[in-house]
Formats: C-alpha cells, structure tokens, sequence
C-alpha cells in the first residue's frame, strides 16, 4: 500500500535542514512511501481512535520523533515533532 503524506523539509540533506534558518524549514513537500499493511491498519486504528490526527500529522510527528531520538540537533524538527504532539501551543509553530 502506498501512503502520500507531507513533510517539512525542503533542503536536500538532514545536516544542511538542521542549518537553515526555521523559515526555510517550513516549505511542505509531498512525496509517496511504501508501508507494510500492518502499520497502514494501525495507523488507520489509531486515527480512527484519534480523530483529530490525520495522516500527515502522524507521519511527521513520526518522523520527527524518530530523527530527535536519534540524535539531531535541529530546532526546526523538535518544534515540528512538539507541534503535531501538542498542537493547541502555539509557542511550538514556526514562527
């Protein structure tokens, strides 16, 4: 199955991402993943549990989560990874 999301991150690499200023971050851009059906149906569960989540929102908080648990540094994707967590902030947004 495929899954058509959004994420913010135009540059071309993480390291280049991480030193752009935040505005440059905030550029959306689409792209198609292949995800095997087991995490597509728990994915569905979940935003079927949690209808204020939608796809995009779960694949960047995902995303974002995964690369600040593994060490980046980057401002730009901690706020984005707090944003989709606690949208109701608005401290967390770009600015």
């Amino acid at each position: 199955m495929e899954l058509q999301t959004t994420v913010d991150a135009r540059p071309a690499s993480v390291a280049q991402a991480a030193e752009e200023p935040e505005s440059a971050a905030a550029a959306m851009v689409s792209f198609h993943a292949e995800v095997p059906e087991v995490l597509l149906a728990s994915m569905h569960d979940f935003m079927a549990q949690h209808p204020n989540w939608d796809q995009y929102r779960l694949f960047q908080a995902a995303l974002a989560g995964f690369l600040v648990q593994n060490g980046l540094h980057s401002r730009g994707v901690t706020r984005c990874y707090l944003a989709n967590l606690f949208p109701a902030q608005v401290g967390f947004r770009s600015p």
